[in-house]
């Protein structure tokens, strides 16, 4: 039992307390009241919270005197007053007229609690309607339609829309429907007298009631009741009255007007949803619904929680207060007739939903006033002649919820719950399919545009939720197809278009891909629900399986064979638990989930050319386009641009960056196919346009990274075009629309680049560049209708010069960095800026080196050695976008980068060195000229740079690897071309010679023999060539030294010294056998030119001696070579027989790894020069004069024998049987002399003739 109104304080609202009645004394404001009626040993739980007010708080009552006659108007009788509502001018709020759309009015107002938090909306009359079913014999009818979880019930008056019908044409099929299967012999029913005359005494007692000063006085009676009659109807058929909400109302009134603007301005439903109610409905229903209630017009809207039942309903029962009775609501009755069991349950019902605790009644005897009566609001079941269980309402509300969620299972359909006057049997008819099986239009049911702007709205306000949640897409989905389905393009093509935009926006085309921990899309549903007709099929198999299995809830006959479920008896609903709901609400509303980008982007685009056809449909001015045939495909040019002049290009370029910027002012004339700028259908292709460009933009970003070049272009073609359109469509571009732009720009530019570097797939590139799907050609057509989409040809059309790519992708880059320090994106969007600047060094590093290649090929091809005109423009042009290029880096801090880029100016300096070699008149090498040492050590300068920019090996250390290696290279060159063409004409010996010792140990020095790499061999490789050239040098310096004794001993050991580096070196390598030996043999002429200017034969024994020791270790270089000979022996002797058929010479081409002819050479030195060796010591230990020791004879056996088999060796014979033979000889002097301490590394196999270059154990150089 609900505590006594005094309490309580009034207009506090408690969440948790059981309390008294405050909220509809509350104007504007939420308010929640728990309250509990008893009803015997059990309690009926019923809790009101009040969701809108638009009555002034309650102010008391006039107790009016006794005897006062009711039958008399008062003075202020049909004037409007908010105290009363529209309840002064009918019997407590029921109107007079039908009011179909009512709970639409609520549904739009509270669109957040539509679908899942509640069961029911509805005007509180036909609640009770409802619940006394089982009690009353009257007829019921009522239209039932579902969204989510959530039953709208309306009143539908069967007489009043047969009567429209004769005018309207909309109700035709029902009426004959009605006739046909319900009741044969329909005839209007007219209201009584008596109906009009209680109308009205309940009109003047409320008008009475509401002057607590007693103000209100009895005016002349000057209408007969006829006139009276008439006056009360005339004023009921202007129901409902509006009234406009105090300031008081605001704070409550405006939050469904505020989610209307957020949807709007989401998804550019205008019309729908931003403007006022009063004023869009009209806009958006035809035939005058408005007046049939399709507004909110109920004086309050409570949240009514009926048991376990959510119910938001509509009421406009007066309600009075002050002093002990804050909340009270006024009855008037018959003194003469008692109060029945329909009546008490009305009483009841209203209190509840109310939270009224108290009833207070005014008994009449023919108008006459007797007395008031108070009646507390638990205390009614119990009236004398009203006594009725409220557990049994409760199982009754209970049962009736069950079977309507039972069998109202289709979102979208309207439903019919009809009872026939005085009959038992309720019949449950499913209007949608009737009207289809009629034959009829969709439109020709009234009902089908609120259900589907109101399916539409509910998506709406998921769609703003699912923002944070996505466990709403698949419900989201499923609203929006049903509403779909339900509207006709023709008719309602705004909603449709809208509907499409939201559908598109489902799909998160820039979300990462969905790893297995994160929430699933599915929401709870499967993916076979995949297709519109695979959910269809199921949710009509569920239906008919519920139908089937719960043995309550249908019994079809012959004669309801039209109906969708039968309640047999109304007696039936009493009985608890009778109606079980076992329809699972949306049972497939799982949302499609994909991996795969592309498929994404199909749905997309699929649902975005749907949204453009139902607003092009809506614009007439076809005569002013030119006519399309949507199924021919429009050609997407490709060209040779290698014949496009300069002056062609900087045109493309320049619409490149006209489109690409900003727009300065609002359009204010029509578009090209007559949308007016701010109409609906110019903000909803604005949207679409935008979206579909967007969704080719991922389609290309996908394509690029399977290679798929041609189709990625194809792809960003169509996205420009869609952003072209947009461009002549939009009044101003926001900074997102203008940033995305950036990027379609930048991605254009990879994609021309790649293109560019990869020319020799051109074929497949075109093949895939110039299909077309039906669904791209349709768009194409549509976007045709506002704009030429030329703007971007020049930037997406496949050339066939990658010259010209290159050029391309470098001026889509510049068009994006414009963009993005443009004014209206200078505070956005940093890291996008830091890629494009990326991009753009990226590129011009390309067309640098894309040139520096061409001076190159030029200079390989042409016969004159001077320097062409062409050429020097090649480098100037290079070297301007290195330049270029080194600025975008060095703007980001990308030392790395920067340091590639003077890397490859380096390079491009020595092209330009090798350009300026001078040729002499015989064709021949002439002296290294000054122009080549100016440029080579611009090239140093290049590559020290490109270091100090990388600062260490641990910034990148492939990047340093390479430029040491490049700068090692550039110190070795020059010292290598001052070495073999000494400009001895500008400078001298001594000058010439320190310059090449300096730059050979500079190069020496970037020599990296340390670090395990695939270049140490190189490495290696260099520093024994560097160490032999400079042994080289000083044996020559010494040869031809006369005079300065000191400066001969100095070049004698540095001699000495590199030709021991060197030979440790190459011995360490696996690959120079013939290098290894030319340095022995060179070490032997030195000690030769060394023993002939000894005289004493001591001196000269021990040079030779050395000599001799020196030509021992020639043994391992023999030893490589004749493997070597042996590998390529084997191969030409069992050649590949799948190549021997396909090429029958190819067992007489020569072998690639050894260079015989140099090996020939080395062989034509060594054998004389060891001949020598041998004849000389054979001569000096013959003659010495001191007594050998045994030792020595035995050498000098071994000498002989060895000379002896020399001269005997064939010189005719195969070079592998010379090789062996000299390592024959060579073992046997090895095993009798002082052998040098050196192990022979281990030899490794060889594939195809080649050694491998395995990094080898370093032999330790002598200091």
């Amino acid at each position: 039992m609900s505590a006594s109104a005094a309490d309580r304080e009034p207009g506090i609202p408690l969440d948790n307390a059981k309390e008294d009645i405050s909220g509809p004394t509350c104007t504007g404001e939420n308010s929640k009241h728990d309250s509990a009626v008893c009803s015997g040993n059990s309690e009926i739980k019923s809790r009101a919270v009040v969701k809108y007010s638009a009555a002034p708080p309650p102010t008391s009552y006039a107790l009016l005197q006794e005897k006062t006659d009711l039958k008399l108007p008062p003075a202020n009788w049909l004037r409007e007053n908010p105290q009363l509502g529209s309840a002064g001018t009918t019997i407590l709020g029921s109107s007079s007229k039908s009011k179909p759309f009512s709970s639409f009015g609520m549904a739009y107002d509270f669109i957040d609690c539509i679908g899942d938090d509640v069961d029911v909306v509805s005007d509180s009359e036909n609640i009770k309607k409802l619940l006394k079913i089982p009690y009353s014999k009257s007829h019921v009818s009522m239209a039932v339609h579902r969204v989510g979880r959530t039953l709208l019930l309306d009143e539908l008056d069967i007489q009043e829309l047969f009567m429209r019908s004769s005018q309207t044409g909309d109700w035709t099929w029902l009426k004959e429907f009605y006739q046909r299967l319900v009741d044969q012999k329909w005839q209007r029913k007219k209201k009584s007298k008596e109906h009009w005359y209680q109308k009205a005494i309940l009109s003047k007692f409320l008008y009475y009631s509401i002057n607590g000063d007693g103000a209100a006085e009895p005016v002349q009676n000057d209408l007969n009741e006829g006139e009276e009659e008439n006056g009360a109807e005339e004023f009921s058929s202007s129901w409902p009255t509006t009234f406009t909400s105090t300031s008081s109302d605001a704070e409550e009134s405006d939050p469904p007007k505020q989610e209307s603007v957020s949807v709007d301005s989401m998804f550019a439903l205008g019309q729908v949803t931003s403007i006022p109610k009063e004023q869009n409905l009209p806009m958006l229903f035809n035939e005058g619904e408005n007046s049939q209630g399709l507004r909110n017009d109920f004086v309050r809207n409570i949240m009514w929680t009926f048991e376990d039942i959510h119910m938001l309903v509509g009421s406009n029962m007066p309600i009075f207060g002050g002093g002990r009775y804050p909340a009270v609501s006024l009855r008037l009755r018959d003194n003469n007739k008692p109060i029945n069991i329909l009546t008490g349950i009305d009483y009841w019902l209203d209190n509840l939903m109310c939270n009224v605790p108290e009833l207070v009644m005014c008994f009449h005897v023919n108008g006459i006033v007797q007395k008031y009566e108070m009646i507390k609001t638990e205390d009614i079941p119990h009236l004398e002649n009203s006594t009725f269980s409220t557990r049994v309402v409760k199982d009754i509300a209970q049962n009736i919820l069950s079977f309507l969620k039972s069998n109202c299972t289709k979102e979208g359909h309207t439903y019919w719950l009809f009872k026939a006057s005085g009959s038992d049997i309720v019949k449950l008819y499913d209007l949608t399919t009737l009207c289809e099986e009629a034959e009829e239009e969709k439109c020709q049911n009234p009902f089908t545009l609120p259900v589907a702007v109101l399916l539409y709205k509910v998506a709406s306000n998921l769609m703003l939720k699912a923002r944070q949640n996505r466990k709403h897409y698949g419900t989201i989905r499923t609203l929006l197809l049903n509403c779909v389905k339900l509207l006709d393009q023709e008719r309602h093509p705004q909603i449709i278009a809208s509907a499409h935009y939201i559908l598109s926006e489902l799909f998160q085309l820039d979300e990462p891909p969905q790893e297995d921990g994160e929430e699933s899309l599915r929401a709870g549903g499967s993916e076979d629900s995949y297709s519109d007709e695979d959910r269809e099929e199921e949710e009509e198999e569920e239906a008919e399986l519920t139908e089937d299995s719960d043995e309550n809830s249908s019994y079809s006959s012959q004669d309801d064979s039209k109906a969708v479920a039968v309640i047999r008896s109304v007696g039936e609903l009493s009985v608890p638990e009778k109606y079980k709901s076992t329809h699972q609400i949306r049972p497939s509303c799982a949302f499609p989930v994909s991996q795969d980008k592309e498929e994404k982007c199909r749905h997309v685009l699929s649902y975005v050319l749907k949204g453009l056809k139902a607003v092009d449909g809506t614009i007439k001015k076809e005569s002013d386009l030119p006519a399309a045939d949507p199924n021919t495909p429009i050609p997407l040019k490709y060209e040779d641009r290698s014949a496009i002049g300069a002056c062609a290009a900087e045109t493309g370029i320049s619409l490149l960056l006209e489109r690409a910027g900003p727009l300065q002012a609002d359009q204010k004339h029509p578009t090209r196919s007559g949308m007016l700028p701010g109409s609906w259908q110019h903000r909803m292709k604005l949207q679409l346009f935008l979206k579909a460009s967007k969704a080719y933009y991922v389609l290309s970003d996908a394509a690029t990274n399977l290679l798929k070049y041609g189709r990625a272009l194809r792809y960003i073609k169509l996205s420009l075009q869609c952003y072209d359109a947009y461009c002549s469509v939009s009044g101003t571009l926001h900074p997102q629309v203008l940033q995305f732009h950036s990027q379609c720009l930048s991605l254009c530019g990879d994609i021309q680049l790649m293109l560019a570097q990869n020319a020799k797939n051109r074929a497949a590139y075109l093949e895939e560049y110039s299909y077309q799907t039906k669904e791209d050609q349709e768009i194409l057509h549509s976007l045709h209708r506002e704009s030429s989409c030329q703007a971007f040809n020049m930037a997406t059309d496949l050339a066939m010069d990658p010259e010209y790519q290159l050029f391309v992708s470098s001026k889509c880059y510049e068009a994006a960095y414009e963009l993005l320090v443009s004014e209206a994106l200078k505070d956005h969007a940093s890291d996008q800026l830091a890629q494009v600047l990326k991009r753009l060094g990226n590129i011009r590093n390309e067309m640098g080196v894309y040139h520096m290649n061409q001076a190159a090929a030029m200079q390989t091809e042409k016969v004159k050695r001077s320097v062409s005109v062409a050429e020097q423009e090649m480098w100037k042009k290079s070297f301007a976008f290195f330049e270029k290029g080194m600025k975008d880096f060095e703007a980001i801090g990308d030392r790395t980068n920067t340091a590639l880029l003077l890397c490859n100016t380096g390079r491009l300096m020595r092209i330009c060195a090798q350009a300026h070699c001078a040729i002499s008149a015989d064709q021949s090498r002439g002296e290294f000229s000054p122009e080549e040492a100016l440029y080579y050590n611009k090239a140093i300068d290049y590559y020290l740079r490109a270091i100090k920019s990388l600062a260490s090996r641990e910034s990148h250390s492939a990047v340093w690897d390479s430029v040491n290696w490049e700068l090692s290279t550039t110190y070795f060159t020059l010292a290598t071309l001052l070495q073999d063409y000494a400009p001895l004409s500008r400078k001298a010996q001594e000058q010439i010679e320190r310059e090449v010792t300096e730059a050979m140990m500079k190069s020496l020095k970037y020599c990296d023999l340390q670090t395990e790499s695939a270049r140490q061999p190189l490495y290696q490789y260099r520093a024994a060539t560097i160490h032999h050239r400079l042994a080289s040098m000083y044996h020559s310096c010494f040869r031809n030294q006369v005079g300065d004794e000191h400066l001969r001993k100095q070049h004698r050991s540095l001699a000495e010294l590199h030709y021991s580096k060197a030979v440790c070196l190459f011995l360490s390598l696996k690959d120079a056998p013939c290098e290894l030996l030319r340095t022995l043999l060179e070490r032997v002429a030195f000690a030769e030119f060394t023993m002939a200017g000894q005289s004493s034969s001591a001196a000269k024994l021990k040079s030779l001696t050395g000599a001799i020791e020196i030509m021992t270790e020639t043994r391992y270089a023999f030893q490589l070579i004749h493997n070597e000979l042996l590998e390529e022996q084997t191969e030409l002797s069992e050649p590949d027989p799948a190549e021997s058929a396909e090429s029958p010479d190819v067992a007489s081409a020569p072998p690639s790894g050894l260079n015989l002819e140099e090996v020939m050479k080395l062989i034509g030195v060594f054998e004389p020069s060891f001949s020598f060796l041998l004849l000389q010591l054979i001569k000096l230990m013959t003659t010495m004069k001191r007594k050998p020791s045994n030792k020595d004879e035995e050498l000098l056996k071994t000498y002989k024998n060895v000379y002896s088999k020399l001269l005997r060796a064939e010189k005719n014979a195969p070079l592998l049987s010379r090789v062996k033979l000299h390592i024959e000889l060579l073992q046997q002097l090895t095993s009798q002399t002082v052998s040098v301490n050196w192990v022979t590394p281990p030899l490794l196999n060889c594939s195809h003739g080649r050694w491998s270059c395995r990094q080898a154990q370093t032999v330790p150089a002598p200091h």
